[in-house]
């Protein structure tokens, strides 16, 4: 009896022992296993967010190449910029002719003819600026003028322009010169410098005109009152 009962306990403390020996080692297997489980799982998060976290960097980084130009050169069609140059003429570049016809006469006008003295082309707009004499003030556009003062016209080298000057003299209060003074308009109607001029008679003399009230017509490629 005393034999059975020592196996039975050295069997029972033996088998104790290796429960308790496949507890600690399953229980160390268990938990490293779920620690590197843990590990795998958050390495794989961490990585998974630094993925999504540069694509979203990537998509929200500003989008590269030009998208305009700016500068004080013009733009042609394809955004490449050219450079400005308006072409309009200058006074330095025009010369003038001063015609007076049908003096005392019906239809009595000075005709202004503007040429293009330089090597390119450039255009004129609206009338010329003109003062008579002394004048102070500019003569006003005619009010029987053709429409269109806002159109350019492009004046080939040697090419003319034409605009008259519209005389009416009544009594004997009229104001009388030789003299005329003309400058180019711009788009805005602001004048550059201006030149002065003698009217000539057909022969090439001064010619003497007189005038109450006067008007100016628009450039144009023709003579006008060309009779």
């Amino acid at each position: 009896m005393r034999t059975t009962r020592i196996r039975t306990t050295v069997l029972a403390a033996a088998t104790a022992a290796l429960a308790l020996s496949l507890t600690a080692c399953g229980g160390s297997d268990g938990a490293g296993g779920t620690k590197s489980d843990a590990s795998r799982s958050s390495n794989t998060a961490d990585t998974s967010a630094t993925a999504k976290g540069g694509a979203a960097e990537a998509n929200s980084s500003p989008v590269s190449g030009d998208q305009g130009t700016s500068g004080s050169g013009a733009h042609d069609g394809s955004g490449k910029a050219t450079a400005a140059q308006d072409g309009q003429c200058h006074g330095n570049g025009i010369s003038y002719g001063v015609l007076h016809r049908f003096p005392k006469q019906q239809g009595e006008h000075l005709l202004i003819t503007a040429r293009n003295a330089g090597s390119k082309p450039c255009w004129v707009t609206s009338y010329p600026s003109v003062m008579l004499g002394d004048a102070s003030k500019a003569l006003v556009h005619s009010s029987k003028d053709a429409p269109g003062s806002g159109k350019r016209i492009t004046i080939r080298p040697g090419g003319t322009v034409y605009s008259a000057v519209n005389l009416f003299a009544y009594g004997s209060g009229a104001h009388t010169s030789t003299n005329v003074s003309i400058a180019l308009r711009d788009r805005t109607g602001d004048t550059g410098p201006a030149v002065e001029h003698d009217a000539l008679d057909g022969k090439g003399a001064a010619s003497k005109f007189s005038w109450s009230e006067a008007d100016v017509t628009n450039w144009n490629t023709a003579k006008p009152y060309d009779f």
